[in-house]
């Protein structure tokens, strides 16, 4: 690993789509009270008021009524279309009312992606390629992640399976690009933070309007009453694609990212113009939070804390009680307790309003599931008792 090596930066994404429309809205192209409709007029929510009145700020602002993920498996690595993708994110029923609490919501991201499209006259991924990564010479990213197939210096990813750390596929998720898509390196992730903190100014030439990087940090969302398990914090809000928070008198804009294989965070302490990027390459680790606060805390002066012993002792135990719950599972199924009726009689398709099909065959004593929109995925199903399977 180099400072060219590519990472996915995952959800880290999301301030390149906050800060397009940002830039959009400071050129006179939209506002951010523009309803989604005037943009996208087949646009469609469970709630017909709801389809008709969401705006701009709402997407990204994750105030939509959806609980945090919601939907999200439906769309993660499916062989949906973004097109497909916006048709049944508009048939889910959110949660929550409207603009009542925030949930973390990836399909709203797609949408404003479509929405740059419709007010720039550019794809998402060239605005973002044109506007933003070209200009601050950011030349080994890759916006799209079908590119990562022929990319050099490529970070492997890898996850847990059964308490050992494998390699694993790159995933595939342009049909949400805007919400994950990007891969980058330390070194172009750097001038994208150089340029953040300086202004909307790269090598002494603007690439993004100070208002519009304004814009897209100030709040929008309420997330939570926030704490620090050390310091002093107070509030934890939401931006267009930031998080925003207090530490330490400091305001602190950040986000984190997540896909298969990648965890990482970036993040801005503009006062003291600071920018620290993470990228890691499992996604089983606390260390891209972890360093990230070891780094703050000393620079800021405050009293060592060993946040890699925290974070790793919250880890060790959550991780213990879920083996202990699997291995419970396990157990129950080696008992081999006796089906009230013939496997047989599970076996056929199982189609949900949404989501579409699941599969169910008998297969070696167990059942074998496939599902429509996931190809590339089969589960094994065997019978622990109490009519539950264990997948």
């Amino acid at each position: 690993v180099d400072e060219n090596t590519l990472f996915m930066i995952a959800s880290n994404t999301k301030a390149f789509t906050g800060t397009a429309l940002a830039m959009l809205e400071n050129e006179g192209k939209c506002s951010f009270d523009d309803k989604v409709r005037k943009y996208l007029p087949d646009f469609t929510m469970k709630d017909p008021w709801v389809a008709a009145n969401i705006t701009l700020t709402d997407i990204v602002s994750h105030r939509v009524g959806m609980e945090t993920f919601q939907g999200d498996f439906m769309y993660w690595e499916s062989d949906l279309t973004s097109d497909e993708v916006m048709q049944k994110f508009g048939m889910i029923k959110p949660q929550y009312e409207f603009r009542t609490k925030w949930g973390y919501c990836n399909a709203g991201f797609l949408v404003a992606g479509e929405c740059i499209e419709k007010i720039s006259g550019l794809t998402w991924e060239q605005f973002i390629r044109d506007r933003i990564v070209n200009p601050l010479e950011m030349t080994r990213t890759l916006v799209m992640t079908s590119e990562t197939a022929g990319a050099t210096n490529l970070a492997a990813a890898h996850t847990m399976v059964d308490g050992n750390l494998v390699v694993i596929p790159h995933c595939q998720i342009d049909n949400i690009a805007p919400a994950a898509s990007i891969s980058s390196s330390v070194s172009d992730m750097s001038h994208w933070v150089i340029a953040l903190l300086d202004s909307g100014y790269y090598k002494g030439k603007e690439v993004i309007p100070f208002d519009a990087i304004k814009k897209a940090q100030y709040p929008r969302s309420i997330i939570r009453k926030a704490g620090h398990p050390f310091n002093t914090a107070h509030y934890s809000l939401y931006g267009m694609g930031w998080d925003l928070m207090d530490y330490e008198g400091r305001e602190i804009v950040s986000h984190t990212g997540g896909v298969d294989g990648f965890v990482t965070s970036v993040t801005l302490l503009p006062e003291e113009n600071l920018g620290i990027v993470v990228l890691t390459n499992t996604d089983a680790n606390g260390f891209y939070q972890a360093v990230k606060w070891e780094i703050i805390d000393s620079y800021l002066g405050l009293p060592y804390r060993n946040y890699s012993k925290a974070y790793n002792t919250r880890y060790q135990r959550a991780a213990g009680q879920e083996q202990a719950a699997i291995q419970g599972w396990r157990d129950a199924v080696a008992a081999k307790p006796e089906l009230p009726v013939k496997l047989s009689h599970f076996a056929g398709k199982y189609v949900h309003e949404v989501y579409g099909w699941a599969e169910l065959k008998e297969k070696d004593g167990s059942l074998e599931m496939t599902l429509e929109h996931h190809p590339q995925l089969t589960a094994k199903l065997e019978y622990m008792g109490d009519n539950q399977f264990l997948c």
